[in-house]
């Protein structure tokens, strides 16, 4: 997923999952400080209405001091039971009985009786409950209803939490657009490498901050693509000077290799040298166009036309074309078009569907072989394959087959006339149209050429 691979995704998920951690580490912290707050307010509370009610004890006759009763004053009696302290109750338990003798109003009927042992504070439910053991088998205990005090807490912790959902929401937002500003440079270096990866090097990276990290990258990237367009252009440049510079004696040699071919030569050598000459000499016309051709492509100074065409126009010119060279050669040369229109050059692109095709059949080496061509729009694209059952081309050439003057195996060395540039030119010019070049091969079995163009919306 692309969340998971985006830089600045990752950067995002990271930071809100570190805000969010210490978002509710201090929402805790806060709501517990402030629930043990309450409960020592409350516990302090309920600590100062002990000893009204070990006061309210009294002794038993004088014949029985061991005898003990409790009564409340109406004086002390206000403290409990009363509108202002409705949630406050207590419970007495005399001479180490499991019955209270007496208890508030307000006060449960199952509460425990504690034992000596336990903590003098202790919560049941909603009830927060601390007693006393004032005399030997008696306790008195005063508890709270605290009810609407968690209610309180409640409110208090969803309180937090819409808090801290705002301030994480808000982080969220003036993070991504920090984190977009800061990686912003890192778009604008994709964006021109990509376009000089398309071959415009003539592409720069505009550097808003040179003095950041990503500015000094940039700084560093603009001077290696300078030297890059330096090194093009100097290749270009040297592949076009040589090509001149070689046309005129190859053309001199070639008319001195006709004429002494119209002259009836005396001696058979004479005339086997003459033939050879003129081979070699056309064979050089041939690369040095070639390569004429490849650099002005190479240098953007080749015009294409920007018309309608349709591939299968293309497609049925070609194996018009080629079928006598086909029927030469014992192959079966078919056509299998549908309309495939885009916008081009048809000259070109008809010299790209030449070669190859021409290749498939020159480089089939099996007698009854098939050759297919065919042309359809698929998803979005104008397509033209060029389909053969000849000796396929091994997997260690494949990368390398769109190389200039590469050749991968015996069936395609120079005896079958190449220049080891087709291949080449053809790329270069179906990149031109905005396309793509593909080749699909496995030995013995068959090569398939695809050619894929934008198509033209009808």
């Amino acid at each position: 997923m692309r969340i998971f691979t985006s830089i600045r995704w990752r950067l995002q998920l990271w930071y809100g999952a570190l805000l969010l951690a210490v978002l509710i580490g201090f929402g805790i912290t806060v709501f517990e400080v402030e629930k043990n707050r309450q409960l020592q307010r409350f516990d302090a509370d309920l600590h100062d209405r002990l000893p009204i009610l070990v006061d309210s004890q009294r002794p038993g006759p004088l014949w029985d001091r061991r005898v003990r009763r409790f009564h409340l004053n109406p004086e002390d009696a206000v403290w409990f039971d009363q509108e202002r302290n409705g949630n406050v109750y207590y419970v007495v338990w005399l001479h180490d009985s499991a019955t209270p003798v007496t208890f508030s109003k307000l006060a449960p009927r199952d509460v425990p009786r504690p034992h000596p042992s336990d903590p003098t504070h202790r919560n049941r439910g909603a009830l927060r409950e601390t007693f006393v053991f004032p005399e030997p088998g008696d306790c008195i205990l005063v508890g709270r209803d605290l009810t609407r005090d968690l209610m309180g807490l409640n409110q208090l912790a969803w309180r937090l939490c819409g808090i801290g959902s705002n301030v994480l929401s808000l982080a969220l937002v003036v993070g991504g657009w920090l984190v977009a500003r800061a990686l912003r440079p890192i778009d604008v270096i994709a964006a021109t490498a990509g376009r000089i990866a398309t071959g415009d090097l003539s592409q720069r990276i505009v550097v808003a901050d040179s003095k950041s990290e990503l500015g000094r990258l940039a700084m560093i990237l603009n001077s290696t693509f300078a030297r890059l367009e330096s090194a093009f252009s100097q290749q270009a440049r040297f592949t076009a000077d040589a090509a001149h510079e070689l046309r005129t004696p190859v053309s001199v040699l070639l008319s001195h290799s006709q004429n002494g071919l119209a002259c009836p030569c005396p001696v058979e050598e004479h005339h086997d040298a003459f033939a050879a000459s003129q081979r070699a000499a056309q064979r050089m016309r041939r690369l040095i166009e070639a390569l004429l051709e490849l650099a002005r492509l190479d240098a953007g100074q080749e015009e294409f036309r920007r018309e309608p065409i349709d591939l299968a126009t293309i497609a049925q010119d070609t194996v018009e074309m080629l079928r006598p060279m086909a029927d030469e050669r014992k192959i079966d040369l078919h056509l299998e078009s549908t309309p495939a229109g885009c916008i081009g050059d048809s000259g070109r692109l008809g010299q790209v569907a030449l070669n190859l095709v021409t290749n498939a059949i020159v480089h089939h080496h099996r007698t009854g072989g098939d050759v297919k061509v065919m042309s359809r729009v698929d998803d979005g694209f104008a397509c033209l394959r060029v389909i053969d059952n000849g000796p396929g081309i091994s997997a260690e050439s494949l990368p390398h087959l769109f190389e200039r003057f590469f050749r991968g195996d015996s069936s395609r060395n120079r005896s079958t006339g190449g220049t080891g540039l087709g291949l080449a030119i053809s790329k270069a010019i179906v990149e031109s149209h905005g396309g793509s070049i593909e080749v699909q091969s496995e030995t013995g079995k068959g090569t398939t050429f695809t050619i894929r163009l934008p198509a033209s919306k009808s």
